[in-house]
């Protein structure tokens, strides 16, 4: 499952989008945040620049060194949410662990929360009053679900459901099974994955018996970020492989949790490391950048956009 394809599809829609509001005299901005020097965040964040030139995203950069003080990082987020320049805020995890993630990402504005990791976004998630999106007949910016959705929800996952879809593959019935339970990754996913219909297993790094699930399961999804966790004698004939994790050799390579060669042998579909799920995370990012730019414009000036 290349996910090269589904992304350029995906930033063709959202530059269309971003030339209308353009052309409407409405700019769309994405700051991203980046504090430490992370080796696996400093490559997404560079990722993120050059996809957001490419489809006319303004973006703005907010770089911290690693002994940035937490008022330094919550003064800028405050600022970030005053910034009508700004459509959306992205901070790059993990910070440092003198740093408390949840404190920062609850500063977020929920509008501005286009990672939908703020306890307001989970909640809605949660309680699926922000899943119109993945329910959507047409994928992307939709004006008249844009104040439905209440919130947005994270991109990881969403780009899973996106990239499953993409390749016609059932979920609806299917046991997935999801590693990690992550707030980023994998508590969101299994949400989604059981709002589809999917009968979902959540296992993480206390499950005794790994394989015993893995086994079973039709839909794998695998966010963990230990290399070569999964091999081909763990999983069943013919199921579907996401590989979301992510390793970051010395050399600067990059692998994720699969080990990619004896589950290929089996797998009815994989995901490439990188190259899968990683483009089409980048490409849900600035298409709920663009959606967070509507929803602003039109909750400001409800007849300016046609």
């Amino acid at each position: 499952m290349d996910g090269k394809a589904l992304a350029a599809e995906i930033k063709s829609s959202v530059k269309k989008d971003v030339d209308k509001l353009r052309a409407e005299g409405v700019n769309v901005g994405l700051a991203i945040m980046l504090v430490g020097d992370n080796p696996a965040s400093r490559s997404y964040y560079s990722a993120i620049l050059k996809a957001g030139e490419k489809v006319g995203i303004r973006t703005y950069e907010h770089v911290f060194s690693e002994d940035a003080s937490v008022n330094e990082v919550l003064n800028a987020v405050n600022a970030i949410n005053n910034d009508e320049r700004v459509s959306g805020l992205l901070v790059l995890f993990p910070l440092p662990s003198k740093i408390n993630s949840r404190r920062v990402v609850n500063k977020i504005s929920p509008d501005k929360d286009i990672d939908g990791l703020g306890a307001m976004s989970v909640g809605r998630l949660a309680a699926e009053e922000s899943l119109y999106q993945i329910f959507s007949k047409q994928p992307g910016v939709d004006e008249c679900g844009l104040l439905a959705t209440g919130s947005f929800i994270p991109c990881t996952p969403f780009g899973v459901i996106r990239l499953l879809e993409h390749h016609n593959i059932d979920i609806e019935g299917k046991h997935a099974v999801v590693i990690g339970k992550s707030l980023a990754v994998g508590k969101p996913l299994s949400m989604m994955l059981l709002a589809k219909e999917a009968t979902v297993t959540v296992c993480h790094k206390a499950t005794s018996d790994l394989a015993f699930h893995t086994k079973q399961a039709d839909i794998i999804c695998t966010a963990t970020g230990v290399k070569g966790l999964i091999k081909g004698d763990m999983i069943k004939e013919g199921s579907v492989i996401v590989d979301i994790g992510i390793n970051v050799g010395k050399d600067g390579s990059i692998s994720g949790d699969v080990d990619h060669d004896s589950v290929a042998e089996k797998a009815g579909f994989i995901t490439p490391v990188p190259g899968g799920v990683g483009p089409v995370t980048i490409a849900m990012l600035l298409e709920n950048t663009v959606r967070s730019a509507y929803s602003s414009t039109i909750l400001s000036s409800p007849y300016q956009i046609e």
